[in-house]
């Protein structure tokens, strides 16, 4: 009976023991505190782009034969209207000199056939022959007229298949590769083109911008139009990690966002005066966004907790965690806070990972 007492009593102290301990209140030590006030802040984000020609034109021919005929190089800078290549024209040649004497016999055919009309008119008015001879002749002269159509039109067709075997530039810009030299077979089926002409002026990037900064831009402008208005410049970063020496321009972005990706396709243009840039490049973009009256924390200031942010906000002397919605600027430096702290709050500064819920806190004097 005594042993059960004893063990009674001693238990009773564990448990008081216990409940004094987990009571028991941190001491109170010094920290630097923040407080809390709205600022201007630049976001600065990469996304990688691809670089491609203002005009990026797939040359084909639009006539068969042999190629007898390459008047530039690859890289050459053409001019529109410049001959690129010549395909043989003996049998064009050919073509369009049948069609044109097919022409000028039909031209006959329609000068023999209107001095019948008119005769046949004649003796039809005077009644020496009758209504159906004078419309045969009408009729033959209708059709002398349509079989003098139809050779112009194969007289056309024959001279702008003659044109064709000049392949010339449709635009200014530089050649692409040029796969077929004199002497090679092609045609309009080729499976490569005869060249690409890209008009290298201005260089068209394109690149991919997050929902999320999609919805905040629209939000801030009010429409996607204004949005595009107000957007700001862009930087190029290239495939060697040098900084582009010119700024471009937004000019398009996509009204769709991309399911799988979470993402709207954007193009700007930068001009490309030093010939730096070429179609078929890659490098980065990165956009400068300016967010007015924010709330900016250091990364230092927060902890994680199951993917959840949180700080200590300093209520009547003591830490009080508190969850924040943030966004990650400067490489994740800094946050961008959007939700659970109010101007003229308090928050620790530094040293969160040491502090408990209601330690108190010593502000440590700025030095």
């Amino acid at each position: 009976m005594k042993i059960s007492l004893i063990t009674i009593v001693a238990g009773c102290l564990l448990i008081s023991g216990c409940k004094n301990a987990s009571q028991e209140v941190p001491p109170a030590a010094e920290y630097c505190v923040i407080k809390i006030s709205a600022t201007d802040q630049t976001l600065s984000s990469s996304s990688s782009a691809a670089i491609r020609g203002k005009q990026d034109v797939e040359i084909f021919p639009q006539v068969s034969g042999f190629i007898t005929g390459l008047y530039v190089k690859e890289g050459q800078r053409v001019r529109r209207g410049q001959t690129l290549f010549v395909i043989d024209q003996i049998p064009y040649k050919a073509d369009l000199a049948t069609a044109n004497a097919n022409m000028e016999a039909a031209h006959a055919e329609v000068f023999k056939a209107q001095l019948t009309h008119d005769s046949k008119k004649e003796l039809f008015e005077q009644n020496v022959i009758s209504a159906y001879e004078a419309q045969t002749a009408e009729s033959d002269l209708l059709m002398a007229k349509a079989r003098l159509a139809q050779a112009e039109a194969q007289a056309l067709s024959a001279d702008n298949d003659l044109s064709y075997t000049e392949v010339k530039s449709p635009a200014d810009g530089v050649v692409g590769n040029l796969p077929y030299r004199v002497g090679a077979l092609v045609g309009a089926n080729l499976p490569q083109p005869l060249t690409t002409v890209s008009d290298n002026s201005e260089m068209y990037v394109y690149f991919s911008m997050t929902e999320n900064q999609f919805l905040n831009l629209v939000r801030q402008s009010g429409s996607k139009d204004e949005a595009l208005k107000s957007m700001p410049s862009i930087e190029l970063q290239l495939n060697d990690k040098s900084m582009y020496g010119e700024k471009g321009t937004i000019e398009t972005i996509s009204g769709v966002i991309n399911h799988a990706m979470g993402t709207v396709s954007v193009r700007g243009v930068f001009p490309n005066s030093n010939g730096l840039l070429h179609s078929g490049g890659s490098g980065n973009v990165i956009l400068s966004v300016e967010r007015k009256d924010c709330i900016v924390i250091p990364q230092t200031a927060t902890y994680e907790i199951q993917d959840k942010v949180f700080v200590y906000k300093v209520v009547d002397g003591k830490a009080k965690s508190t969850p924040v919605t943030v966004e990650r600027v400067n490489g994740g430096k800094e946050y961008i806070v959007n939700g659970g702290l109010d101007i003229g709050d308090e928050i620790v500064a530094e040293g969160v990972g040491l502090l408990r819920e209601d330690t108190p806190v010593i502000v440590k004097p700025n030095k």
